[in-house]
């Protein structure tokens, strides 16, 4: 069988740099933006107002008095505008219209007048990087945010790269995602960014195609690869991390059922994720988490009258729902809650409200020299414990001070 070359696809050829003539129409001049009109239609367009007696000019310059743009934001066409001026060192003040006033202006053979309908609203924002906080600390990080799309495939990339133990990869994919959180508002173009610490060239990449795109490739590729969908459904297993869910994986390992069917030893901890694995990973809402709190606030007063119960973690954030309940125990008295901890657990025990804990003790202590180990006052050295409670609950962390 002969073997016939594929034709290829002649592409249309872009319209010439400079203008064809003064047209019927001096006082007009007019610049097509190519970004999401594309070339074709560009080259298209071109060539329909030119026969209607148009001047249209292929690049921008001085001389434009219009700049007509498709499915583009006042703020992308203002941002287009600057790198043009600076490229072409040319000034102007050109209107920055829709295509619904070329349209209109093509129908009529003339160019119509310039409504409010047909010009494109550009706000006027500071430079983001004028608005961004320098350090992380100093940024807000909003629970709701308009930038979700954006950093849900970043934080995606950071998955996958802490699935594959490139921890510097993973940070740099959070942290971009972190900066995006805390900008103003939408982003609608990559320049807007501007030299944004904290947003390196692949994220740059991923945030482009998103925005041009509505989607990237590369992380629809991670999300369908077996590896990562396997990491995944493994490191949300309670108690399993990410080396153990890859050894897992390596030995051929892939659904939940692999793991009961060729008797995986398991530790006791995992044993409770796998065996109560909906369960745990079953959203709580605040209003369980508030219920659970005041469970733990009744147990606490049976053995410590004045003692106090506070919901902490995401849910003192503001967040309507989450994957655990943290929960602080204070006393006005210090050194009261000495013992608290265990008696607690085990009363809640005792009431088949507890499925698996583990209990940390306490190694903070007080010594009369600031210099020496253990005189800082850390909550982390505080006694704490992480227990699965019973029911469709997800695992209850308590931090006991």
């Amino acid at each position: 069988m002969a073997l016939v070359p594929l034709k290829r696809r002649r592409r249309a050829p872009s319209p010439p740099a400079g203008p064809l003539g003064a047209g019927r129409f001096p006082a007009v001049v007019l610049c097509l933006v190519e970004k999401r009109m594309g070339a074709s239609r560009r080259a298209f367009l071109t060539q329909l107002a030119r026969a209607k007696g148009f001047r249209v000019d292929g690049a921008y310059s001085a001389a434009v008095t219009h700049v007509v743009s498709e499915q583009n934001s006042g703020n992308e066409v203002a941002r287009w505008l600057e790198q043009q001026r600076e490229e072409c060192g040319s000034g102007g003040d050109p209107a920055l219209l829709d295509i619904s006033w070329f349209t209109e202006s093509m129908g009529a053979g003339r160019p119509v007048e310039i409504e409010s309908r047909h010009r494109l609203r550009v706000t006027a924002l500071a430079p983001l990087r004028q608005q961004m906080a320098p350090y992380a600390c100093q940024r807000r990080t909003p629970l709701l945010h308009s930038n979700q799309p954006l950093t849900e495939v970043l934080e995606t990339l950071a998955e996958e790269a802490s699935f594959s133990g490139s921890e510097g990869r993973s940070l740099a994919f959070t942290r971009a995602a972190s900066v995006l959180k805390a900008l103003p508002g939408r982003l609608s173009a990559l320049e807007e960014l501007g030299p944004l610490p904290g947003i390196g060239e692949h994220s740059r990449r991923v945030i482009q195609d998103v925005l041009e795109d509505g989607v990237s490739v590369e992380v629809e590729r991670v999300k369908l690869s077996e590896r990562y969908r396997t990491m995944k459904l493994f490191t949300r297993i309670f108690g399993v991390g990410v080396r153990t869910a890859s050894r897992w994986y390596q030995e051929g390992l892939r659904t939940l059922v692999d793991l009961q069917e060729r008797n995986t030893k398991l530790t006791r901890q995992q044993q409770a994720g796998l065996r109560h694995y909906e369960d745990l990973n079953t959203p709580v809402e605040r209003g369980e988490a508030e219920f659970i709190g005041q469970m733990v606030q009744e147990a606490v007063q049976r053995f410590l009258p004045g003692a106090s119960v506070t919901l902490a973690g995401g849910f003192r954030r503001g967040k309507p729902h989450g994957h655990d309940i943290d929960l602080l125990l204070t006393h006005p008295e210090a050194g009261r809650e000495a013992g608290l901890l265990s008696r607690v657990v085990s009363w809640l025990d005792s009431q088949g409200l507890i499925l698996y804990q583990h209990s940390q003790e306490n190694s903070f202590t007080l010594h009369e020299s600031p210099e020496a180990p253990g005189g800082r006052d850390l909550l982390d050295r505080f006694e704490s414990t992480s227990s699965a409670s019973s029911g469709a609950l997800p695992v209850m962390r308590g931090r006991w001070s």
